[in-house]
């Protein structure tokens, strides 16, 4: 059991280092990424580890956890490469992984089905997607899945041991600390209900309230420690923020329907049909090794589902900690289908979901040399090796499949999603090619001590993330300011390239005002659908005409 536990601890740990942090750096930096970073870098050279900024401006939107781990990696190694800047959130996933394995195990499974219960999650699309993107949701619910792994041995297990109690609680502050109390509802509570209606809980043992209620206590004093200090010393700021974050929660602010998250399912990308059969009861009851911790996976899974589909406001990346009992889900169909095809209508749901898999690695190579070729002209080695890798190994999985060898079938589907990471990813490059592409860090040339660069009206994250350093924004008001009561003789200003004309109408008169340069941080040309207008901007100088 130990040597199992030890060689499944080492094959998760070396798979995640490929699925995880195998060109971590390839994909650009996006917003919400633009701003974690932006205040990871303040901490690091203003000192604003607790009141956090972002841009200069106090920033309390998300509490400071992750950006505090984004942090010290930037303080060891500075803010120049994103991979290294993306470490903390790998380190994090691999964490969830390792538990969602030791959960498995608390939940009775095998240990080889515990192991490929952590794979499913590791290879589920969404689940590496946001553990290679350095945002604060991964951090929440991997924290809190941690928390859940020792409220379970406090409430099933009766182990109200010390070491429980405080990981338990320490845990669960961590995961306030990284994103309120997102997880709290969204994996914690759908976890309490389906455990309610499972395993039922014992109040009346005061064995069992004493170590729940220190769990609790650890876990809220912990957690809210941020936000009252940050209450103490800058209520005005924080009461601001919070008015706008409730307001985006219960209005109409990205409001969509209820169903909207109702294919959450496709979300774990290779494992979509066996996520969509796991779900399906009536099919699964009488083929589970474990029919209680089915149910109780199947419940956490919808319940987490149905509670954040009251939610007004809805997003993509929100279906998040849903995935993460659904992977354990999951696990149940695939163990069932390992021990062997039962039946014909078995026989053609296993070779219709693996085949469609098998099929996707052998049709690459036509669909890159057919339809794609041309942008691979400057990836040609990449274009080859990962069309031959992805070939290869989908015939090896249709071979598999063909002798029945579905052990063999999982793994190579396993091997299928790292030979993507590691051959496929670098060719994003060729897709996120924009031949206007100007770097805001080029605008350096010409600022210098005696120019502040300033952004007209609007902010973009990505472009101060760029830039290196801050640039306030300003209005008509404020460029007179500088101008005129700070006496400088030239601003240098970033204004949307729609606003160039009118802006220089609107100040030529009485200064003299020129189009210098511009940047553009797109990675798609503008007659691509996904350009950004906000990442494009003018940049020009406004003189004294005196000068």
């Amino acid at each position: 059991m130990k040597n199992n536990n030890a060689r499944h601890i080492v094959l998760l740990f070396c798979i995640s280092i490929i699925i995880l942090g195998i060109n971590l750096g390839v994909m650009p930096v996006n917003i919400m990424e633009a701003r974690n970073f932006i205040t990871a870098r303040e901490m690091v050279q203003d000192g604003h580890w607790i009141l956090t900024t972002l841009n200069g401006e106090p920033r309390y939107e998300k509490p400071p956890l992750p950006t505090w781990m984004t942090a010290f990696f930037g303080y060891l190694f500075g803010f120049h490469a994103v991979a290294i800047l993306r470490v903390s959130v790998v380190l994090v996933t691999m964490l969830l992984v390792f538990y969602i394995y030791k959960f498995s195990l608390k939940l009775g499974l095998t240990c080889q089905t515990s192991f490929h219960n952590g794979l499913i999650l590791l290879t589920s699309f969404y689940v590496y997607f946001a553990g290679r993107d350095n945002q604060w949701d991964i951090y929440c619910h991997s924290f809190m899945t941690v928390s859940i792994y020792y409220l379970w041995k406090i409430l099933r297990l009766k182990n109200a041991a010390l070491r429980n109690l405080i990981l338990g609680g320490v845990f669960l502050a961590f995961s306030i600390l990284s994103k309120g109390p997102v997880s709290l509802y969204a994996l914690l509570l759908p976890f309490l209900i389906s455990y309610g209606c499972i395993y039922k809980f014992n109040f009346t043992n005061k064995k069992f309230l004493k170590p729940l209620c220190i769990y609790i206590l650890i876990g809220l004093l912990g957690g809210i420690s941020w936000s009252v200090y940050i209450h103490w010393m800058d209520p005005e700021h924080l009461n601001i923020m919070a008015k706008k974050e409730t307001a985006r929660w219960i209005n109409d602010y990205n409001s969509k329907s209820f169903f909207y998250y109702w294919n959450f399912f496709t979300q774990s990308g290779v494992w979509t049909i066996s996520s969509l059969l796991a779900l399906f009861y009536p099919y699964m009851k009488n083929k589970v090794s474990n029919l209680k911790a089915y149910q109780f996976t199947l419940l956490w899974t919808l319940f987490s589902l149905l509670l954040l589909s009251f939610i007004p406001e809805k997003k993509v990346r929100y279906i998040l900690p849903t995935l993460i009992p659904l992977a354990i889900n999951t696990g149940f169909y695939i163990e069932y289908i390992l021990k062997g095809m039962k039946n014909k209508k078995d026989t053609i749901l296993i070779k219709i979901n693996f085949g469609l898999l098998s099929l996707v690695g052998i049709v690459y190579p036509f669909v890159i040399y057919l339809i794609f070729r041309e942008k691979f002209t400057h990836q040609s080695d990449w274009a080859l090796s990962s069309s031959l890798v992805l070939f290869i190994v989908g015939i090896t999985i249709m071979i598999f499949l063909i002798k029945k060898s579905l052990y063999y079938v999982f793994y190579s589907i396993i091997l299928l999603q790292c030979s993507v990471i590691i051959f496929v990813f670098p060719l994003a490059k060729s897709f996120l090619y924009n031949p206007n592409y100007k770097s805001v860090k080029e605008l350096h040339r010409f600022t210098t001590n005696k120019m502040t660069l300033y952004d007209y009206k609007y902010m973009s994250p990505e472009i101060v993330w760029d830039y290196e350093d801050k640039i306030p924004p300003i209005d008509d008001i404020g460029i007179k300011n500088e101008l005129v009561l700070k006496n400088k003789t030239y601003v240098g200003i970033l204004c949307f390239q729609n606003d160039t004309e009118s802006l220089i109408k609107k100040f030529s008169t009485l200064y003299t005002v020129k189009k210098v340069s511009y940047i553009d941080l797109n990675t798609v040309p503008p007659s691509n659908k996904s350009y950004k207008a906000r990442l494009a901007r003018d940049f020009l100088v406004i003189y004294k005409k005196s000068y």
